[in-house]
């Protein structure tokens, strides 16, 4: 009876921690649009789901703004590596290139002005 019970705890901890791991890659993702999107437009999150792959995760948006560009919903795919290790970005034009990858991730997406714009905070 021991084992059942710790082998229930074992997978209610790893369940916490996929969650865990989940959200922080939304996250991510969700802070990559306003740096992805045209610029003098604003985002709003439509939707955040999985993407190609098990290690993908898509979100859905649409901008406001610019006349020209608030018709067109657009959206990003985030390709992660372990936990939530930011591998590749995708957009409708195709995918960034390493330099663009690079500086996404080490001078935007983990600032204060990154959680501030992020525009999908309080979604779901």
């Amino acid at each position: 009876m021991r084992r059942v019970g710790f082998g229930l705890a074992a997978l209610a901890l790893l369940a916490a921690c996929e969650s865990s791991v989940d959200r922080q890659r939304a996250t991510l993702c969700r802070r990559a649009v306003p740096a992805l999107a045209p610029q003098g437009t604003v985002p709003k999150i439509l939707r955040v789901g999985s993407g190609p792959t098990h290690a993908d995760l898509r979100v859905d948006y649409a901008v406001t703004g610019q006349a020209t560009q608030a018709a067109r919903q657009r959206w990003i795919v985030c390709g992660f590596g372990q936990g939530a290790e930011l591998l590749t970005v995708i957009t409708e034009h195709g995918p960034l290139n390493g330099a663009a990858l690079y500086l996404l991730k080490q001078y935007y997406l983990n600032t204060p002005e990154a959680a501030a714009a992020d525009p999908g905070a309080s979604a779901p």
